[in-house]
């Protein structure tokens, strides 16, 4: 039996009542933890959406994970861990037919329309009874300034209270940061959720850090916290807004290693008069509350418009109902006897754009045909209708034509769509075709306060007919240098490559209009020296399509460019134009893993392969500064050996060391004695490896997981070290996770490494080298290092778990007082001192015996311990070893209880026991 469950999403089928009862019996999968990183750099953001989940009931059960992002992103990765198996979410080429989406029966991916600006990316897996799920999203975007301030919303709707909750954001603004705050949690469309105790400032437990370039973001509310905001666990958007220090009239350039980006927001600019005619959809189907709350809204917008400005009022149906023939001044008369038109306007008939526009536009023309020549003004058209043309032309291709043809590119078109019927395909290319802008307003939403909002962003143009020069010979492949407007509060945004990466300065031309004057700015603006990726937050930058270090700035210019190549498709209705803009911005997009209307993203299963992914590179591209899983692979289930891998470890290994299930070996040098025991735990137990934290720093923790015992076998069940955590503490705090699917490193910037790929990463003294399917070598200030083999299996039996093995390399910089089940041990030393066998045995090289040989008494740290010689293999089996072994769990070789060696999660750093500390015999 399967039951189904949803992450981010209400089931809207009706259930027979005796099935709504036991369906409530049943346990519903445990999300374990829901969090959100994401790292802003220069504007662009990187963020990536991990979601783990917990099957608790006795079958399997499909849940659905759900994720809001904003439109403007582009996905850049996704990957599902069930169980055992990894599927990787992988960019491909879209064909021009529809029907090339992933069909998956049991696991799929897809993506929707969300809220007021956002999209919904869904993802469906069926989980295995007892068995864990985990999913990873990343998307990036370019932060857009309107009104003054950038705003970066991050979606927190887990639909149920999560264990673990935390939403980390990391700002680095080089040019300074001049304002930052966050918002209350914003929720528009669900009932029950919303907002905390304190409606006035950030979320409760938010933690905000910021110095004059860079601020620290930290959301992490308790179960009780969450539970205050909204018990149903949508706790709604996360909100933060931003704005920079500008000092340059020409803009901020910055250069990364062969790209630049250039931000316009020239400011203190007196406004430009302003043309606007209100065009205001009066049909059938505005009636009640969106046409109302229109209304109210246009009453506001009027009461803005300054003393300079020029508008008129048409309302449209079947009939084309102008209130005035020609522009009006602003007046307090005028002002009044506006709204009193407004007031008046009555829903009735169809919806005729065509001759709506072109009166609107006649009525612009002509104003600016008969105006003084020296002023200086914009036009423009803000649009409003909820429907699709109806009466008149009420061909799209035509629409568009006639607009085109009228405008002249003289007049811009802001266009307004509300509801679900609104044909909003064609307000979109109404606004991109006529340098304006478009948006959307859900049925449920406040069409006043939207429009209201819209136009606040309009209301202040500052510039027209911009133009922003560059060099042909210092700069291509630069995105949009024409700008019909300049609005206060927005900002212009231009990237391109350098041909010179060692350019010492870049010559830019500004030119453009204002209210009083032709304004001409020219400067050049120094560039040099470029910083590597690894200057920018002290981690490793995602990669490029070019050589050199990883590049964000170059991340941007493709972001842009690829948007730019969206419009110009969207716009053009020439053939072989629309598939040479298809073709480009297809390849683009594959080139840097964008997620875009002309790729797709198909899952591949688990994969037996072992030479890592053809897709690695792009991977690490698209994760940005933090990803969150790079290219990993799982296996399949079918039962048999382990992969087969050569053994080259870069450092050579002590035999100290816990293995296998789990198998543990210490060796004494001093006196050439090999000990070995066994730990019988629990599956979830976390056992304490090596504990040093008061002194040097490391502690190293370790968690198994369970398996059946094989057939014929003296045990229940087997355990098996799922993942290895590593904390260490010194000079700078770094945490590290070790699973046999990838590395976490997190030491303040988090990064994830692929085991299936070879890397090298180091910082503050810390490097971590991965050999990829094969081990991975830790080194701590060059006086400390293990080494964590990777045990995969191609098609694993029923009592067979991917697992991992930890080796001490170097324990030279541990200190004399380490513990933990192996770090006791260290700096130790040994002896036999009496055997069954009589004194004549030979204690350090016993006789090669089958099974267990002669029995003795080992001495060690004054304790004596029955011990037993034995044979048992190590390093993935590539050598054996002779060992004396301890029995009954190594009770009278260890200092006192296993229970005492629990840890109570993965860095968990107190010990109880310690160097001398008593022990019951």
């Amino acid at each position: 039996m399967q039951q189904k469950y949803y992450t981010g999403c209400k089931v809207g089928l009706r259930v027979p009542r005796q099935v709504r009862l036991l369906q409530r019996l049943k346990t519903k999968p445990l999300m374990t933890e829901f969090s959100v990183k994401s790292t802003i750099i220069s504007r662009y953001a990187f963020t990536a959406v991990s979601c783990k989940m917990l099957n608790r009931a006795s079958e399997d059960q499909e849940i659905e994970f759900q994720v809001q992002i904003p439109a403007a992103a582009f996905i850049t990765n996704f990957t599902m861990l069930i169980g055992d198996k990894v599927y990787q979410g992988e960019i491909t080429e879209r064909e021009k037919k529809r029907d090339d989406r992933v069909k998956e029966k049991r696991n799929k991916t897809t993506e929707e329309n969300g809220e007021k600006g956002t999209e919904i990316f869904r993802a469906s897996a069926v989980i295995p009874s007892k068995d864990k799920a985990a999913f990873f999203l990343s998307y990036e975007e370019l932060l857009q300034r309107r009104l003054g301030k950038y705003e970066h919303s991050i979606s927190v709707r887990p639909q149920q209270l999560a264990g673990r909750l935390s939403v980390d954001v990391n700002i680095l603004e080089s040019a300074g940061i001049a304002s930052l705050e966050v918002l209350p949690l914003h929720n528009s469309r669900h009932r029950g959720s919303g907002r905390g105790e304190d409606d006035s400032g950030p979320p409760p437990s938010t933690v905000i850090n910021q110095n004059e370039t860079f601020a620290h973001i930290l959301f992490k509310p308790s179960v009780v916290q969450q539970a205050k905001i909204a018990q149903n666990g949508i706790l709604g958007d996360f909100i933060i807004r931003y704005d920079v220090s500008r000092e340059q009239s020409v803009g901020d350039i910055q250069v990364l290693n062969g790209y630049f980006v250039h931000y316009f927001a020239p400011k203190d600019l007196p406004p430009l008069p302003k043309n606007v005619v209100f065009v205001l959809d009066s049909s059938a189907s505005m009636v009640g509350t969106k046409l109302r709350q229109t209304k109210d809204a246009l009453f506001t917008i009027l009461h803005d418009l300054r003393p300079q400005d020029r508008f008129s009022i048409i309302g449209f149906s079947n009939r084309i109902k102008v209130w005035k023939d020609h522009l009006i001044s602003v007046t307090p008369d005028s002002v009044r006897d506006g709204k009193v038109y407004i007031h008046h306007m009555s829903p009735t008939g169809g919806t005729d754009i065509n001759e709506a526009l072109q009166t609107a536009i006649r009525l612009l023309n002509k104003y600016v045909a008969h105006s003084d020549s020296g002023d200086r003004s914009v036009s423009l058209i803000i649009f409003l209708t909820d429907g699709k043309p109806t009466v008149g032309e009420t061909h799209t291709l035509k629409i568009l034509n006639n607009t085109r043809e009228a405008a002249r590119g003289q007049v811009c078109i802001f266009t307004i769509g509300i509801g679900n019927d609104v044909d909003f395909r064609l307000l979109e290319k109404l606004s991109l075709e006529n340098c304006g802008l478009t948006r959307r307003v859900h049925e449920e939403e406040d069409a006043g306060s939207q429009l209201i909002g819209f136009y606040d962003e309009i209301r202040t143009p500052l510039l027209s007919d911009i133009r922003i020069d560059y060099p042909p010979s210092s700069v291509v492949q630069a995105t949009k240098t024409l700008f019909p407007n300049y609005f206060n509060g927005s900002e212009i945004i231009i990237a391109g490559k350098l041909v010179d990466r060692k350019l010492d300065h870049l010559h830019v031309e500004v030119t453009a209009s204002n209210s009083k004057k032709f304004i001409i700015l020219k400067t050049d603006v120094p560039v040099g020296p470029q910083k590597t990726g690894k200057d920018v937050l002290g981690s490793p930058r995602p990669e490029g399509d070019g050589e050199g270090d990883p590049n964000h700035i170059e991340r941007l210019w493709s972001y842009l460019t690829t948007k730019e190549l969206l419009s110009s498709w969207l716009q053009s209705d020439d053939g072989p134009e629309k598939e040479q803009l298809r073709q480009r911005a297809q390849a683009l997009a594959m080139s840097y893993h964008f997620l875009t209307p002309f790729t797709s993203m198909k899952l591949r299963g688990p994969s037996p392969r072992t030479d890592g992914l053809e897709e690695a590179h792009g991977m690490s591209a698209a994760m940005g500064p933090e990803p969150v899983v790079q290219s990993v692979r799982g296996a399949s289930t079918q039962p048999g050996p382990l992969l087969e891998k050569p053994y080259q470890p870069r450092i050579k290994i002590s035999k100290t060391s816990v293995d296998g299930d789990p198998h543990f070996v210490v060796d004494f040098p001093l006196s050439r004695l090999t000990v070995c025991f066994n730990i019988d735990g629990e599956p979830g137990d976390i056992l304490r490896l090596v504990s040093d934290h008061m002194h040097s720093g490391v502690t190293v923790n370790g968690e198994l997981i369970g398996a059946p015992a094989p057939p014929n076998g003296h045990k229940k069940q087997r355990t098996y070290f799922r993942t290895i955590t590593i904390l260490v503490n010194k000079p700078e705090r770094s945490y590290l996770e070790v699973t046999p699917s990838r590395v976490i490193l997190d030491g303040g910037d988090r990064l994830v490494l692929p085991c299936n790929q070879s890397v090298v990463v180091g910082s503050r003294g810390l490097e971590v080298s991965v050999s990829a399917n094969t081990n991975v070598t830790i080194t701590i200030q060059g006086s400390i290092a293990f080494v964590i083999l990777i045990h995969l299996y191609k098609k694993p039996a029923p009592f067979q778990r991917h697992h991992l093995g930890f080796y001490i390399a170097n324990s030279e910089g541990l200190s004399s007082n380490c513990h933990g089940l192996l770090g006791q041990f260290l700096n130790q030393d040994a002896r036999l001192t009496e055997d069954a066998a009589g004194p004549s045995q030979n204690h350090t090289h016993p006789p090669l015996l089958q099974g267990e040989g002669p029995e003795a008494v080992l001495t060690v740290k004054g304790h004596r311990v029955p011990v037993v010689w034995k044979q048992r293999k190590i390093y993935n089996g590539e050598e054996q070893i002779d060992c004396w072994f301890a029995r009954n769990n190594a009770a009278k070789l260890i200092d006192g209880e296993y229970k005492d060696y629990l840890a109570s999660h993965p860095f968990d750093t107190e010990m109880t026991l310690g160097r001398g500390t008593p022990r019951e015999l």
